[in-house]
Order: C-alpha cells, then structure tokens, then sequence
C-alpha cells in the first residue's frame, strides 16, 4: 500500500478538523477525496505531508509512520504536493521551477530524465520554460505546480483542487497531463470539491463532509448516492468528471 491513514484526528487551534479520518492509496491508484470547502481535504493533504501533526491516529507511507516526520523529510521520500493555490517560485523561472525539484530528492533517475518527464507530461510548458510566475496564467501555473512536483520523482501525487478556478478551455490539458501521470507508475491522491471534476479514470473515491468520511467506494456507486450529490454538487445523469465523453460530445 503506498499510503495509508489511519483514523487521524487533527486539530487547529481549538478546532476539531479531521476525526477519525481513515483513507488508503494502492500502488499506481488515483484516488480523489471529495467534499465542500471546509470538509478537512486541504488539512488532509497537510496533514499527509506535515505540515499538520495528528492529535491521534497514523500516516504511513510505503509501511513507514511518517506522521512525526518533518515536510522536507517526508518530501525526500517521493512525496510531492501540488497545493491549490500553485504555490510556484515567482521570481524563478518555469524551467528553473522543475529543475529545483531535482536537488530536493536524489533519487536514483538522473535529474535530465525527470525533467524530461515533466515536459512530456505538460508539454505546452516548454514554450514558456523562460517565463518567470507573473507572466503566467493560472493553468500554466497550475500546470507548473504539478510537473514541479512530478520532477521530484514523486512515488505519490497530492493534488489539491487541481481544476479549480480554470477556464473551460484549459481544463482538458490539465486533465490529459494528470492522467499522463499515472502512465508513469505514480499513484495520486486529488483533493476535489465537486464530482464533476473527478476524473473518469479514478479507481477510488473518498467523501468527507465536517472532517469525517461519509462514503469510500467507486465514483460510479457515489454518483448514484443521492445524499452524496446534495453534499458534492452532483446530480444524475451528469457528465462523470474531467476525460469523460457524452453521446453528444463523440458527434
């Protein structure tokens, strides 16, 4: 199992966010959590990366307990993070962006290949490799933040809200650099706050509403879930996330 946790509470300040929160990611598996803003996903991620220590409860990754590591350790163990607001370094530029990633984890791929791969996967970034952040849109941005953390040899993905905020016209660029991803091996695990923008191509998906998890199971059995879809913003008979094609759409 690549990433497991195990009944997590966690606490900000004085409240009470995740609650006994349990998840797994098996190897090479895309997995989306699912839930309204404020339901815990962000905490969760940075909770699996660090950045939040649990009050109970355990993170494992590859059967290691990572949970009382520090951020850049846990980084160093192929965990790479795409947090939603992108996050990249503004006064780099895109090429310099993704190199950083390779002097963060030596692993044992030469630097040139995992650059490479992540031009491969966002190829459109190449165009740009000499533009610094503020000369960037918010999906070239987005895009960067996640081949930044793909250049870090990342055995796992964290994506948090990785189609929000897009235009229409750059969501499938997104989407088809996401699902490149997985052709790697990577397993990912997205933060999402509607089910429309799961992937069709999810194995696994996760819904957390008030810190807890409410449902875990295929996006198809959750689709028709009609408490669910009042909670993620779904109704029946929708187009099933990013990658997916209605009769219409193959005209």
């Amino acid at each position: 199992m690549m990433l497991r946790v195990r009944e997590v509470d966690v606490f900000i300040q004085a409240s009470h966010i995740l609650r006994s929160v349990s998840l797994e990611v098996g190897d090479g598996e895309v997995v989306c959590l699912v839930g309204r803003n404020g339901a815990g996903k962000t905490t969760m991620l940075r909770t699996v990366m660090g950045l939040h220590r649990p009050h109970a409860g355990r993170v494992e990754f590859k059967g290691q307990p990572i949970h009382e590591r520090r951020t850049h350790e846990i980084a160093t163990l192929g965990l790479g993070w795409a947090p939603e607001d992108s996050a990249i370094f503004a006064d780099l530029t895109v090429a310099e962006n993704i190199e950083i990633s390779t002097w963060t984890r030596r692993s044992g791929r030469p630097a040139a290949e995992r650059i490479a791969l992540a031009y491969r996967v966002f190829p459109g970034l190449r165009r740009y490799a000499a533009r610094k952040g503020p000369e960037m849109s918010g999906g070239e941005r987005k895009m960067l933040s996640i081949a930044r953390a793909l250049a870090l040899d990342a055995e796992l993905l964290l994506l948090d809200e990785p189609f929000e905020g897009l235009s229409p016209a750059i969501v499938p660029t997104v989407s088809d650099g996401i699902r490149a991803i997985t052709g790697t091996g990577s397993a990912i695990l997205i933060a999402e706050s509607n089910i429309h923008h799961v992937p069709a191509w999810t194995n696994r998906l996760y819904v957390i509403e008030r810190g807890e998890i409410l449902f875990a199971g295929t996006p198809e059995a959750a689709r028709h879930d009609a408490r669910l879809l009042r909670i993620i913003g779904g109704s029946p008979g929708l187009p099933s996330g990013p990658g997916a094609r209605t009769d219409a759409s193959r005209s």
